[in-house]
């Protein structure tokens, strides 16, 4: 089967007004192009694979949802974006998931502040469209997209997950904090300190305390981005709080290991991450 640019509606539980075509990346951003020839495709046979609108607080927002092709519902896991927004890595994070059983769904978390997928620097992304998207913005549209899994039919939010990548992997500490209705967390290098403004008031060592799921931290000791120094912080905030979360750090992994497009990516330790993602939504009830 390939990928659909409209999904049926008795797949994803939508009226004919909910699909739209385009609005999401095709292929990857141009600020990570060439593409590495280490790439993983992976296939939507035995998938439902589409682009959908979410009903948010002040319109819609687009997103891609995958799920096995067959009724009944499935463990629901959010995939937060790295910066380069909801591109074809993204996508394929998703279909992985639908694969091992999951609803993923994947909304685009910048849509308001503007499209990133075209812009071929990643500081251009930062400074123009990034930097302007509010941590309550992205908690609520987050907050939508369980509740669009949910409404679907297709959707177990009983067993809700979440994981995301660099400017994602924030976010899975902020959301984990957030909701009461998450199970568990994996961030990829997410930065857990760094500047606040009015638009993101709190790191994730912030709210260590508050967190209402267990997080799985995984982090690179190469990557320059996240110094060890910071992600000690963060095992120090997390042990402080005496919550059940966990730091795992990769000694050779630079920032980004996870993404296997990019000539970061490192084999050994993306597939150990996730072996290790697979298990702790398992042993917390995400799975």
């Amino acid at each position: 089967m390939h990928e659909k640019a409209t999904t049926s509606e008795s797949i994803l539980g939508l009226s004919r007004r909910g699909f739209v075509a385009g609005t999401l990346a095709t292929g990857f951003a141009m600020a990570v192009r060439p593409v590495s020839a280490e790439t993983i495709t992976t296939d939507t046979s035995g998938l439902e694979a589409g682009e959908v609108k979410i009903p948010v607080a002040d319109g819609e927002i687009p997103a891609y949802v995958v799920r096995p092709a067959k009724e009944g519902t499935f463990p629901v896991v959010l995939v937060v974006q790295e910066i380069f927004g909801v591109h074809e890595h993204i996508k394929d994070i998703c279909r992985r998931f639908a694969k091992l059983g999951h609803y993923a769904i994947a909304p685009e978390l910048y849509v308001r502040q503007g499209d990133v997928a075209g812009k071929t620097d990643i500081p251009s992304i930062i400074k123009e469209v990034v930097s302007k998207v509010p941590d309550a913005q992205v908690m609520s549209d987050l907050d939508a997209a369980v509740a669009f899994a949910e409404k679907s039919g297709h959707g177990d939010v009983g067993k809700l997950g979440i994981t995301g990548f660099c400017w994602g992997g924030r976010i899975v500490w902020l959301y984990s904090a957030h909701s009461d209705k998450v199970k568990a967390g994996v961030a990829w290098y997410g930065r857990v300190v760094g500047p606040t403004d009015p638009l993101h008031p709190k790191n994730a060592v912030d709210i260590a305390a508050d967190l209402k799921a267990p997080v799985l931290g995984l982090y690179g000791g190469k990557d320059t981005g996240i110094p060890l120094e910071a992600v000690e912080q963060m095992k120090a905030a997390v042990a402080k709080a005496g919550k059940p979360s966990e730091i795992h750090v990769y000694p050779e992994a630079q920032h980004g290991f996870h993404a296997d497009y990019r000539p970061t990516y490192n084999q050994a330790d993306a597939e150990d991450g996730w072996k290790r993602l697979q298990e702790w939504f398992k042993k917390n009830g995400a799975a």
